[in-house]
């Protein structure tokens, strides 16, 4: 199959990339930049050159392929505390994909968070994959993308948890949760700490995008969420130790402050459940859980 992906010289698309490949797949994917462009190239992959402002050539890129996956997301917005322009771009973006996969079949996989089931208000249990909001970030191109099952579409959103965590994050929510640490002296959690992070080996979240575009039935909502929820202090405190500072609570009110724009995420509690993902794509993860990850130095070497 010849798949374009977008952001596929980032995080998860460092992943993704070769497991396609391996799995026999042609990769096509989205640069912005020339660094990307020879990432991608070194990889075994081919290169087009853009950006997710490119809505006409997404439309092209995608009108050509046998399948696309959607992985790219305006980061730098949201850590600017533009969230909405994020979600904005990431609308357009998926818009521009889907439009010419109608009516052939071809499996189109985006990606969405288990963070969005936070406004549902779920309580005494984990969220699933049956869990849908109405609307919202992330959920109106989820929305979008689970319609265009009926037009034609094998398509399928990967929700990831706020955690994706191996030796390939450079950039991800732990990165940010050590070099916090690291600058104020302290690991912090929030309260008591018992709310609950869920978590995923990149490698293992990988093999979820693969098995989406391959095998997902259309319409499929997925979690890619090996560890279900790991109590925050649990993770604030393997921070700590790697990092060689005090774990500390702080309140909501000092999170703010010290999280900077994942002020208001810390205290969230989002456990997710699998089951349905595991079941549907015969998937199980295989890598460390996120305590394991971080008993390594990859976390904690400075560059």
């Amino acid at each position: 199959m010849r798949v374009f992906v977008t952001g596929a010289s980032g995080h998860m698309g460092s992943a993704v990339v070769p497991e396609l490949l391996r799995a026999g797949h042609q990769v096509v994917g989205l640069a912005r930049s020339d660094r990307a462009a020879e990432t991608l190239k070194a990889a075994g992959a081919e290169v087009r050159r853009g950006d997710l402002d490119d809505l006409d050539g997404l439309h092209e890129a995608a009108a050509a392929a046998d399948g696309v996956i959607h992985l790219a997301f305006k980061h730098d917005l949201m850590g600017a505390g533009r969230m909405d322009d994020a979600v904005a771009a990431d609308l357009a973006a998926v818009e521009a994909l889907g439009a010419p996969l109608e009516g052939t079949g071809k499996p189109l996989v985006i990606t969405s968070g288990t963070l969005m089931l936070i406004p549902l208000g779920i309580t005494g249990r984990s969220g699933t994959e049956a869990d849908v909001a109405a609307g919202g970030p992330r959920a109106d191109a989820e929305n979008l993308v689970i319609g265009l099952a009926e037009r034609g579409v094998r398509s399928s959103v990967v929700r990831l948890p706020p955690i994706v965590h191996s030796p390939l994050d450079h950039h991800g929510f732990t990165r940010i949760l050590v070099a916090i640490a690291r600058q104020t002296g302290a690991s912090a959690y929030v309260g008591d700490g018992a709310n609950r992070w869920p978590s995923v080996h990149t490698l293992d979240a990988a093999r979820v995008y693969r098995l989406a575009l391959e095998t997902a039935p259309p319409g499929s909502r997925l979690h890619a969420v090996a560890d279900e929820g790991i109590p925050f202090r649990a993770i604030a405190s393997a921070i700590a130790r790697g990092a060689d500072v005090p774990v500390v609570s702080v309140t909501a009110e000092e999170a703010a402050g010290r999280f900077a724009f994942l002020g208001p995420a810390v205290a969230l509690d989002n456990p997710s459940s699998s089951e349905t993902t595991r079941a549907l794509l015969d998937w199980s993860p295989t890598h460390p859980g996120l305590l394991e990850d971080l008993t390594e130095p990859h976390y904690f070497t400075q560059p």
